[in-house]
């Protein structure tokens, strides 16, 4: 007994007619935001560089977010989540959510207790 998968992305929005085009519609939606993530890299506009939010820089906080929903969209596409019980999903999607909220959380307070120590001078910057 074959498993049918779902032909549609966007809980409905884009609908297509057999899986070799739902893939090329995921492999689309993936690299629109690819491309959006490297063009901001390479531009950086001003107005995303100068402002901070929770001691990173907007432009930081973009990048972040776009790379979590390509994380979320691979795993609810390609591993086929959407197709699982609500249980599982949601037993493997917080776990998840949570562990890059907590490792961000450090990652922050680390790099920040490492700047000021940095931008005090009880360390030089020699490297």
């Amino acid at each position: 007994m074959a498993h049918e998968h779902k032909l549609e992305i966007f809980r409905g929005a884009l609908k297509f007619k057999s899986n070799v085009s739902k893939i090329w519609g995921v492999f689309i939606v993936l690299s629109i935001v690819t491309i959006v993530e490297v063009v901001l890299g390479i531009i950086r506009p001003a107005f995303l560089v100068e402002h901070n939010f929770l001691a990173l820089k907007l432009l930081n906080w973009i990048f972040i977010i776009l790379t979590i929903f390509k994380a979320y969209y691979i795993t609810w596409d390609f591993m086929h989540m959407r197709d699982e019980t609500v249980g599982l999903r949601r037993a493997v999607i917080w776990t998840a959510v949570f562990l890059i909220i907590y490792l961000v959380t450090l990652i922050l307070i680390e790099g920040d207790y490492i700047y000021e120590v940095y931008k005090n001078g009880y360390v030089k910057f020699d490297f």
